[in-house]
């Protein structure tokens, strides 16, 4: 059991939560994430590792509340318990050896777009960020993005926040006047999709995490299957980073989108028999 040191709202839906874990505060590197079970009988959900202090020992995650569990892990509050807290796990981000990157986070894919900025700009690399939101409303971490860039921009659908518009804009208007060693891009599929399409005209390296269609985060459940270079890959024991040029992000869509209806399926099925049960 992990106990819960902060708890803080960061948008009406997105949560950030700081545990005690030494072993993983040590060894957790950009890219990695951890499983978590809220208490005994709840399900393992994985979570990317958005920051760790080695000397404080404490592990920091940003959870959206979307489904059951992350409903009830944001019902804990400081000081109390997490059941089970496991990781450091899949593979760290690629990053050795880069000097000047560009980080693309859109939405609460922020949350893991935020600890590959840090680790790059702690290396020396000279780091550009772009952040997208649907509204200002919804922005997070835009301090920590702010410390740790370089450049910093960021864009929302309704101009509400910085400039209106999609992460691409900003970035088109980037490669038209300079390159980067790489784009690392990290958010909704169709958003990575786009940067990878654009990235891919002007030949510079692209990474995505595929963190989004991680379901189970150990490879048994098959739900993060995904092609890669036409070849069979699961996000949470062969990534969650890849190229984002070899990803067939549409077959990847396609996937995640009957996933979604068939688990909305299935929960309303269930709330309908425990609500006749309850009758």
């Amino acid at each position: 059991m992990v106990r819960i040191v902060e708890k803080k709202r960061l948008n009406p839906t997105v949560t950030q939560m700081v545990v005690e874990h030494e072993k993983i505060a040590k060894k957790a590197k950009a890219g990695q994430f951890i499983i978590l079970r809220v208490d005994e009988k709840g399900e393992r959900i994985p979570l990317t590792i958005a920051d760790t202090d080695p000397e404080k020992h404490t592990v920091t995650i940003i959870f959206q509340i979307v489904g059951a569990t992350t409903r009830k892990l944001n019902e804990l509050n400081e000081n109390d318990y997490i059941h089970d807290f496991v990781g450091p796990l899949g593979k760290p981000s690629e990053i050795e050896g880069l000097k000047k990157v560009c980080v693309i986070g859109g939405g609460v894919g922020c949350a893991i777009a935020y600890p590959t900025a840090k680790a790059l700009h702690r290396q020396g690399s000279d780091v550009t960020t772009i952040v997208g939101f649907r509204n200002k409303d919804l922005v997070i971490l835009e301090d920590e993005f702010k410390q740790v860039s370089d450049r910093f921009y960021i864009m929302s659908d309704d101009g509400s926040v910085g400039e209106k518009g999609v992460v691409t804009n900003a970035l088109e208007r980037l490669l038209e006047k300079e390159t980067f060693d790489c784009v690392i891009a990290i958010g909704p599929l169709v958003m990575m999709k786009f940067v990878a399409l654009l990235t891919k005209k002007y030949n510079v390296k692209t990474t995505v995490s595929m963190n989004p269609i991680m379901i189970d985060g150990t490879g048994m459940c098959g739900g993060c299957r995904l092609s890669v270079g036409g070849k069979t890959k699961f996000a949470c024991v062969d990534g969650p980073d890849f190229d984002g040029h070899e990803v067939d992000f549409d077959e990847a869509i396609s996937r995640n989108t009957s996933y979604r209806e068939f688990e909305k399926h299935a929960y309303e099925k269930t709330c309908a028999l425990l609500n006749k049960e309850v009758q």
